[in-house]
């Protein structure tokens, strides 16, 4: 017999968490990377070296660094933000636990149950759960190719000023968008700027994916570098770009914002090892590293829109990303993609349905968003492969004829 916890638990608890029973054959979920390109043995190596240099400083919370994290990995952080355009010192950043935790205690010290913040319709699903669950009023902005529609911010800001209401942010992800995957261009991104100073609005930038970026394209600078950061709060992660199981991101802000965050934090600080071997190995090997991951994620990204075309034909309507580890795509409107989530899971397919990653879930039911990251080409034949057998099954789409060949 066991304690009823059940009459001890708060009104709002999360639904309970089923227990882990290992990744499925096809797993095309969440923001995992290639097991192939994590540099193991580079990080060996850059794990003996701080140590050497810096283990003693683990006998001390944040490793006698102080609350904003290793200065090492900082001294990085602020020169991989010049590729972005951001003049930054390493008193602008927070070291966090993953971008996630960033978004965290920036809600933290921003956010009151009932507040209004605008995000891209289509969005981080965490961002979303987290803001639906602490009771905040979301608003959905339309996206295009392009990212957010400034027009439509506008309007929405207008609208919204006239009911006597000015949202705390717009949360806008605007180089390699998730789910869309798209680079927002740089006169928009000035327009963005404009139209948040002009409702006092401030600007919340989310750049997880933005070292991703497929050979040839160069994204616009980084909105927080247009104006030093006064209307905008920056996070980024290293979680795409070396392994997500480090959990490591980081945020750039004003010491008005930064100290409150630092004041919110509860966690004694990241793990201050992580920190030391990131800041070892990515001092040194960063672009090699990156210029690798983006060539593969790239041949990968090719597979997945091959073999969608392949095994959907004309039945689908995917946005092709400029980078990432993700393919956002529409079926049919008659396709209610949450009907398909556990027929696919029988069949050993792991995907994320549309209304995950949507601010009204019903505009998306037919959208999906797949991972190619993780998967190796074969198996995202495979799975695609499946997974269009598994919706045919349920809903006789795509119809047989209507594709070129079936393997």
């Amino acid at each position: 017999m066991t304690f009823a916890y059940e009459n001890l638990f708060a009104k709002d608890v999360p639904a309970p968490a089923v227990r882990f029973a290992g990744y499925p054959k096809y797993n095309f979920i969440g923001g995992h990377n290639d097991p192939t390109l994590i540099p193991v043995e580079g990080l060996i190596e850059a794990t003996a070296a701080a140590l050497r240099k810096e283990g003693a400083k683990l006998a001390m919370y944040t490793a006698a660094q102080g609350s904003q994290g290793h200065l090492g990995l900082r001294e990085f952080v602020k020169t991989k933000a010049k590729i972005r355009g951001i003049d930054c010192s390493t008193d602008d950043i927070l070291i966090t636990a993953g971008s996630g935790q960033g978004i965290d205690l920036i809600n933290a010290v921003m956010l009151e149950p009932g507040d209004t913040v605008i995000l891209e319709e289509f969005s981080y699903g965490g961002a979303i759960n987290k803001l639906k669950r602490e009771g905040q009023k979301i608003v959905g902005a339309p996206l295009d190719e392009d990212g957010l529609k400034i027009d439509a911010l506008d309007n929405i800001l207008a609208d919204l000023k006239a009911k006597g209401v000015t949202p705390k942010y717009v949360y806008t992800i605007p180089t390699i968008q998730n789910p869309t995957g798209s680079i927002m261009p740089l006169e928009r991104r000035r327009q963005l700027l404009e139209v948040a100073k002009k409702y006092g609005t401030l600007i919340f930038e989310d750049e997880c994916y933005a070292d991703l970026i497929w050979g040839g394209t160069k994204a616009p600078p980084a909105i927080y570098s247009l104006d030093g950061g006064a209307h905008v709060v920056h996070i980024g992660s290293f979680s795409k770009t070396l392994a997500p199981a480090l959990r490591l991101g980081y945020c750039i802000a004003d010491w008005g914002l930064m100290s409150r965050m630092i004041a919110a934090r509860s966690d004694s600080g990241s793990g201050a090892l992580e920190q030391m071997v990131v800041a070892e190995y990515f001092s040194q090997n960063f672009g090699d590293h990156v210029d690798e991951l983006s060539e593969t994620l790239k041949g990968k990204l090719d597979t997945m829109v091959e073999a969608i075309e392949r095994e959907f034909g004309t039945a689908v309507e995917p946005w092709t990303p400029k980078g990432g580890i993700f393919l956002w795509m529409k079926l049919p409107d008659e396709v209610d993609i949450m009907r398909l989530v556990k027929p696919a899971a029988d069949a050993g397919i792991a995907l994320n349905p549309g209304p995950e990653w949507a601010v009204e879930g019903a505009d998306s039911k037919s959208r999906l968003r797949l991972c190619f990251a993780l998967t190796s080409q074969q198996e995202i034949r495979d799975g695609v492969a499946a997974l269009a057998k598994v919706c045919y099954e349920q809903t006789g789409i795509p119809a047989r004829s209507g594709n070129v060949r079936r393997s």
